[in-house]
């Protein structure tokens, strides 16, 4: 058995409860847990001032000298607070005890020399350590201490004695027992690559003498942790390809040029024509598409996508549209006949809404082929739903369906469909190759052509008269408002009272106006009942929580009311954005926050009024959140369990992971050349482990 695997109760020092809560509060269940249980920090113990140089400014410190007199002073029944004076015959400190002082006066010995480690504070106008931690001095060996590491622990563990100390002790007993680590990577890459060996990077990590070696050894461990997925995901990639051939569309015909030449509603951008010939590409080459069309709201993605679409029709397939919510697919619906309008083709709809009779229709008409296009929600997904030849699936707002769903589309054809990914929040580079790395990507980065960019400005919540008079305004020139309110999980009581007081003041606000209301909590028949007024424009301002984020399309709406934006991510801000802006009217995009906010959420502020760059937004966001909480990420289950790589700041090692693990691909696809035979063992091994690797592909 590899020692890795190694039940950590037995290393000494652990035992079955502490077992139990390395276990319970941080998954701690084996050797090889442990060793990738990573410091956050690191503190330099090889430098020992002098108490003389000491301010309370500074970090943690370590100083050496012997404690001149113990004092102690009652803090209420049996509580008292233990002080140390100690001296290096520079000055004089206080070593401070508020627990645990009765320890501290059995076990440290006067006139014994000490290296004491802690942060010096001023109190009393002395230099002053709380609970520090003192070693014997003549048991130190100071210029072999290096960086001390620092473990997160949690509260529960703190009060049991597990704090980041006793982590430390746990790895150094760990390591000391190690034999040395096999290695898993080829000798090529770690040459080519100039990485340090698995074995030194794994010790170093958690003894590092300096920082030099101590960054070698991360960046080691993180191409490591990268490359591994990267290599599945590709693999996978590469398998599906070799696996699944894709139906020929050979020709562009009569539909698509008649709706081309007769329908389309405005001259494509030169993005969507770039777009549309990688489609067209990927269609006829005889492998199955999988593609991934990334643009922002209002880029005219469902244009492209209904082209595309239309291929499939003028070769004789069926095309299919799923969306994540009925609201959304009721708006796809909409637009397609608009755009089809006059052209004899069949369009259906199936939600969880279609039902009887309609239903049987629509089943009917996909299985005899006359349904030549239908719109959807998950019911699309469903084993009663049979199609006679389907194409071409467009999958919108990919994050809201998890693989699973995605695969049971394909069985609803011999070939595998070509399948088009839609998404309206922009992905970076980095996040793109790791969360859909087995799709290639398109990207429509210009606006069609007489869309004005939205106008963001930031308005403190004490300037509200100002901001209902330029609302008024607007409205008065014909125009609609939105004002949203947050709607958190966590708060969502309080939230919805929030929202219902909220549209009483605003009507108060606005007497001359008619107002609509719409949150999740409503039955969806008054939903859609509220909507249809403010899309009719019966009412001209839209009181609502962020149900409105993703499809709603008023080109008539041109402000954007954010109340309390400090509670957004720059993603949902951004997706509510874009609800305006859809019209040739200046539109603009108010964000409302108190006025005290913290440094984080000002710079998310500011970035959302410097720029309406998607792409830009989504970089600032994952640099600021991290990958883990990425809208999207999170809900199909791909938060993957990075213990030391960070997407968002590691994009060059995500690279250079993808660039060897393709070179590794392009020259053993079948995965079964024996000079890469340590690769292959090593990702079956992690593939057994609880990385969700599906999800990751």
């Amino acid at each position: 058995m590899d020692i890795l695997e190694q039940d950590i109760k037995f290393l000494p020092g652990v035992g079955p409860n502490r077992k139990k809560m390395l276990s319970n509060e941080l998954g701690i269940e084996t050797y090889g847990d442990l060793l990738e249980y990573y410091p956050y920090k690191y503190v330099d113990r090889s430098k020992v001032y002098t108490i003389h140089e000491l301010t309370g400014e500074m970090p943690y410190v370590q100083v050496t000298g012997r404690i001149l007199s113990f004092e102690s002073f009652a803090m209420g029944p049996r509580k008292e607070r233990v002080v140390a004076h100690f001296t290096d015959g520079t000055g004089i400190c206080d070593l401070t005890w508020f627990n645990g002082g009765k320890y501290a006066k059995q076990n440290y010995k006067i006139g014994t020399e000490y290296l004491v480690f802690g942060k010096p504070t001023v109190f009393n106008n002395r230099i002053n350590f709380t609970h520090p931690d003192l070693d014997d001095a003549s048991k130190v060996d100071i210029s072999s201490m290096g960086l001390q590491p620092y473990y997160n622990t949690t509260e529960k563990m703190k009060k049991s004695g597990l704090n980041s100390r006793a982590i430390e002790r746990l790895t150094k007993t760990l390591v000391e027992r190690l034999p040395t680590l096999p290695e898993t990577l080829t000798d090529f890459i770690i040459g080519s690559r100039h990485l340090m060996s698995r074995d030194e990077a794994f010790r170093t990590i958690h003894y590092p003498q300096e920082a030099r070696s101590l960054e070698r050894a991360r960046v080691r461990l993180k191409f490591e942790e990268l490359f591994f997925i990267q290599l599945n995901i590709l693999r996978y990639a590469s398998d599906q390809r070799r696996k699944y051939r894709g139906y020929v569309f050979s020709k562009v015909g009569d539909v698509f040029n008649s709706f081309y030449h007769n329908n389309l509603p405005f001259p494509l951008t030169e993005a969507q024509k770039r777009v549309l010939r990688e489609i067209r590409v990927d269609v006829g080459s005889g492998r199955q598409m999988n593609r991934l069309l990334q643009g922002d709201v209002g880029s005219g993605k469902t244009l492209v996508a209904l082209m595309s679409m239309l291929m499939a029709i003028d070769n004789g397939y069926q095309a299919c549209i799923m969306a994540p919510t009925e609201i959304l697919a009721e708006q796809h619906l909409q637009t397609i006949m608009q755009f089809l309008k006059g052209m004899d083709i069949r369009v259906a709809m199936l939600t969880g809404i279609v039902k009887g009779k309609r239903r049987e229709e629509v089943l009917e008409g996909l299985l005899d082929g006359t349904v030549q296009i239908l719109v959807g929600t998950h019911a699309v997904i469903e084993d009663t739903v049979q199609f006679a030849r389907l194409g071409f699936v467009v999958v919108d707002e990919q994050h809201r369906f998890g693989v699973a769903q995605r695969a049971k589309l394909w069985n609803k054809s011999q070939n595998p469909p070509h399948v088009l990914v839609m998404t309206a929040t922009p992905i970076p580079r980095t996040l793109a190759m790791t969360l859909y790395g087995d799709l290639d990507v398109s990207v429509i980065d210009e606006l069609p052509p007489g869309r004005k960019p939205v106008r963001t400005t930031h308005v403190f919540d004490t300037r509200m008269t100002s901001l209902y008079d330029g609302i008024r305004q607007q409205i008065h020139e014909g125009r609609q408002v939105y004002i949203v309110f947050p709607l958190i999980e966590e708060s969502e009581k309080s939230d919805l009272k929030n929202l219902e007081d909220g549209f009483e003041v605003l009507k108060e606000a606005f007497p001359e106006f008619r107002l609509s209301k719409v949150h999740g909590r409503m039955k969806p028949k008054d939903k859609e009942e509220e909507m249809q007024r403010f899309v009719s424009g019966e009412t001209q301002i839209l009181v609502a929580t962020t149900v409105i984020e993703v499809g709603v399309n008023v080109p008539n709406a041109s402000v954007m009311v954010i109340l309390e934006a400090q509670r957004f991510g720059l993603a949902q801000l951004h997706q509510l954005r874009g609800r305006v802006g859809r019209g040739a009217d200046q539109s603009y995009c108010i964000l409302v926050t108190p006025y005290k906010l913290s440094e984080d959420t000002r710079k998310r502020i500011d970035i959302m009024c410097d720029t309406n760059d998607g792409f830009r937004i989504a970089e600032a966001d994952l640099k600021l959140r991290g990958p883990g909480d990425l809208e999207g990420t999170q809900q199909s289950g791909m938060a993957f369990d990075l213990k030391i790589a960070d997407i968002a700041r590691d994009g060059q090692l995500v690279q250079m992971a993808r660039d060897e693990a393709q070179k590794i691909i392009d020259e053993d696809p079948e995965c079964k050349s024996n000079k890469y035979d340590l690769l292959w063992n090593r990702l079956r091994q992690l593939r057994k482990t609880n990385i969700n690797w599906a999800a990751i592909s």
